[in-house]
């Protein structure tokens, strides 16, 4: 299950020499250590990556490498007298790093995509390109309308020239570089096949194959930004500014970047949330669907959090800071993201080795064609040459190469605007393969928080008033979270509580108007002497319904029963039977007794329990599940789930109300704690996997028909120019569709 994540693409024109193994690593694994970041503005996709790993390999002291494709950041996590050798090894091979300063490793890069520091410049190189397109029809136009003599064929091939320095300098560079060290990727297929055009005569049709081309390369690229930059839209939901409380009461607007932690930010109706904060004042309605995915807007009281990015619907609140503007939760789920598409999925690694493969074959078929054509098929060799060029030109796997990352980029991002936060390519490919999924109890399948479900009444001679009025004001002055349900489900005001003493494991003494009261656990009363057949039949109903049962008792009798207990989550029957229709497994995995855990899996619907776990014991748990169905997954919240999360082939955190440590040991966070979306990334992993291979069928497809019609009809490099545009563009339009998909 530890392999590395989705590799994020830029440019289409890859080197597809063998890739590299890529190091495993755990799923808390973190940097290891600081790093010194470059920027490397040649370094557009995830096998130029490769190529700089494989550079970096033999050098000893480097403890890892962190690549940002999208901001062409590398991190080299090395002593310092390491890198002058890293560096000389990374030019060495072609490319350029540049040292960023201030860059760190935990500072999101989306700061740097909005940048024009694209290494496909739109509005750079299409002025370029136009001219040289405008240069190739030129040379066409020469080709086949001017004299045939020596001075117009001169003009014609200076044209084309031009033509294709224009629209080839990037191509013939790259190329150049491949060659020198012996790798045969599309920008060396290219070069070879434009020059040996124009060498053979054929210079018009060679410019204009360049110019279609990089005109074609720079569409891809940005139908690929697309996707890459999909969630990066999310960045400018925050807004810029805040209202800000200043030290003499007054408020004041600043930006955004310059709030400090702890700081007071008002918020009014209608705007849009700048940092992540705690409301200290006011209640309101908060839309929280671009941070956690929910479609309803969810009630916001003092104490509750709030999120950079999420729109105040209604009412005035007052919060206050929790994290500075770079690190807010929107901030960090776009790095995440970002992370998340920085190494290669199973996919991604199998068409890279097949791309590696069938790059150099379909070379060598092409030099069999310009040698052996003549020979075998009666051709001249000026057609033979002339087929191989054209086969050259079909070669370029950019379609192959685009189809697997630019779909994982989509569905990654589809997911985060989902709330669902995956933290790579692998896991969405492989949670359609998931047979189980064990959930725990506390926090996922249930609240969380312990509720007053029902009370009674035992002795009849105190008043129904009375006796609510006592227990709530009991309760107030304890701070477990049982006095806690009830004082807030009988919602009464508390009364002065004289001679208040906590009753350690039992629950809690005082005296109200000189008659002392308890409200306690089943223990203390039994202790007290004070239970009789009937109470015990009426504490022994609950407790079987998995309760947790308080009685307030005076000196001569008991008073009342009060009943809390964890409730279900409203989704939770729902989001398990939607599981179960997908063919998953789930399995409740929970520290409480077995009565409460049969209580709560019934009412949700899960026939396998398996009560009174400790943490060591989920984690045999997930193993026998492993062996029984096959692959598993886990759902927790707790620092007890961690173990368990960490073994299973996938973990699900429930992230807004999980721990930390649950969150790092988790593949995937679930932001807005709904369970029904583990069944919607098992879903978006089918349409995933579904579109992944259309793409694939498609890229190879369309490349076994031109060869067919290169080597044994009549087919151009106009018409292979355009098929693998074609292709290129047929893909990438396809993967896009994850990006609307709804699950």
């Amino acid at each position: 299950m530890n392999t590395p994540l989705q590799a994020e693409i830029d440019s289409p024109c890859c080197d597809h020499s063998p890739p590299t193994p890529e190091p495993s690593s755990t799923k808390s694994s973190k940097p290891d250590g600081p790093a010194t970041a470059y920027r490397i503005a040649t370094m557009d996709c995830s096998a130029e990556e490769s190529e700089i790993r494989r550079a970096l390999e033999p050098i000893p002291g480097i403890r890892s490498l962190s690549f940002r494709l999208s901001a062409r950041m590398l991190l080299i996590h090395a002593p310092v007298d390491v890198l002058p050798s890293a560096l000389a090894a990374i030019r060495k091979i072609g490319f350029d790093p540049q040292e960023v300063r201030n860059q760190s490793n935990n500072t999101s890069t989306s700061g740097e995509h909005n940048s024009s520091n694209h290494g496909h410049n739109f509005s750079g190189g299409i002025g370029r390109l136009t001219l040289a397109l405008v240069l190739a029809f030129c040379a066409e136009g020469l080709s086949f309308f001017s004299p045939d003599t020596l001075f117009w064929q001169a003009a014609g091939m200076a044209i084309a020239a031009i033509g294709i320095g224009l629209a080839g300098i990037d191509t013939y560079t790259k190329g150049f570089f491949a060659l020198r060290h012996g790798r045969l990727n599309i920008n060396a297929l290219m070069s070879v096949a434009v020059t040996g055009a124009f060498l053979i005569g054929q210079w018009a049709e060679a410019a204009m194959v360049m110019a279609l081309y990089a005109i074609a390369e720079l569409i891809e690229a940005r139908a690929v930004d697309r996707a890459r930059h999909a969630i990066e839209g999310l960045l400018d939901l925050a807004p810029q500014i805040a209202e800000t409380r200043q030290a003499d009461g007054t408020w004041h607007m600043m930006a955004a970047k310059d709030v400090s932690i702890g700081t007071i930010v008002r918020l009014k109706p209608g705007e849009r949330v700048a940092l992540d904060g705690i409301i200290t004042a006011g209640t309101s309605t908060i839309n929280q669907a671009p941070v956690t995915g929910e479609s309803i807007p969810v009630e916001k009281t003092i104490g509750d959090p709030v999120f950079a990015g999420t729109i105040n619907a209604s009412g005035s609140v007052q919060f206050s800071v929790t994290a500075i503007a770079s690190d807010s939760t929107l901030t960090r789920i776009i790095h995440a993201v970002e992370q998340a598409q920085g190494s290669r999925a199973p996919t991604q690694r199998f068409v890279d080795r097949f791309a590696a493969i069938y790059t150099p074959i379909v070379f060598i078929i092409a030099l069999a064609v310009a040698l052996g054509g003549p020979l075998v098929f009666d051709w001249t060799w000026l057609q033979a040459v002339y087929k191989a060029l054209v086969l050259l030109v079909i070669a370029c796997p950019c379609a192959l190469v685009i189809s697997t990352p630019v779909t994982v980029v989509s569905g990654l991002a589809a997911a985060a605007r989902l709330g669902i936060l995956i933290k790579g390519g692998t896991y969405l490919e492989d949670a359609r393969k998931l047979r189980a999924i064990a959930l725990d109890k506390t926090g996922t399948i249930t609240l969380g928080k312990p509720k007053l479900i029902e009370w009674k009444m035992i002795d009849p001679r105190f008043s129904t008033q009375q006796v609510a009025t006592i227990a709530a004001s009991l309760a107030s002055h304890s701070d477990h979270p049982v006095s806690n349900a009830i004082a807030a489900g009988l919602q009464l005001t508390a009364h002065d509580i004289d001679d208040v003493e906590a009753l350690v494991g039992r629950g809690i003494k005082g005296s109200v108007a000189g008659v002392s009261y308890v409200l306690a656990n089943h223990r203390l009363i039994e202790e007290r002497a004070q239970c009789s057949p009937e109470l015990e039949a009426v504490l022994h109903q609950h407790e079987q319904a998995g309760r947790t049962v308080t009685l307030l008792a005076c000196d001569e009798a008991v008073l009342a029963v009060f009943a809390v207990a964890d409730t279900i989550k409203a989704s939770a029957q729902a989001a398990i039977a939607e599981l179960k229709s997908l063919g998953v497994t789930p399995v409740m995995l929970t520290g409480d007794n077995k009565a409460t855990a049969q209580s709560i899996s019934h009412q949700a619907g899960i026939d396998d329990v398996r009560s009174e776990l400790l943490p060591q014991d989920k984690l045999i748990a997930i193993q026998e599940m492993q062996q029984h169905y096959g692959r598993t997954g886990m759902t927790g919240d707790g620092i007890n789930d961690a173990p368990a999360l960490a073994q299973a082939d996938i973990g699900f955190a429930m992230g807004a109300a999980g721990t930390d440590i649950a969150r790092e040991a988790a593949d995937i966070i679930v932001m807005n704690d709904d369970l029904h979306s583990i069944a919607k990334t098992v879903r978006l992993s089918q349409k995933t996997h579904t579109v992944l291979w259309q793409n694939i069928a498609l890229a190879i497809g369309i490349k076994v028909v031109f060869f067919y019609l290169a080597v044994f009809q009549d087919a151009s490099m106009w018409m292979a120019v355009f098929a693998d545009m074609g292709a290129s563009l047929l893909v990438v339009a396809n993967g896009l569709r994850l990006l609307r998909t709804r699950v």
